[in-house]
């Protein structure tokens, strides 16, 4: 069963790999954009990247990511042995 949710847990992790990163990247970009150096229209396109508004996938492309990061967990998880039985030595 571990060596399931290991192999489950490696292909979603190199799946959103590069959807992640951008997401990271892009939030932290819009925050030093926005915030920090008060260039609105760099904050626009980052923020329209963070979001895939650029390439209209504004709706959809939160939820993957955010059911991808429910999947590394529950995998992750699961891999620690948190909810396994455990046998009384006696």
């Amino acid at each position: 069963m571990n060596r399931m949710f290991r192999r489950y847990h490696r292909q979603i992790a190199i799946i959103l790999c590069l959807p992640l990163f951008l997401t990271v990247l892009t939030g932290m970009g819009y925050t030093i954009a926005h915030e920090i150096l008060h260039q609105d229209e760099i904050g626009e396109f980052l923020l329209g990247l963070h979001t895939l508004e650029i390439v209209h996938l504004e709706k959809i492309y939160p939820l993957l990511n955010g059911l991808g990061l429910v999947g590394l967990l529950i995998t992750g998880v699961t891999m620690t042995g948190l909810f396994r039985k455990r046998v009384s030595q006696e």
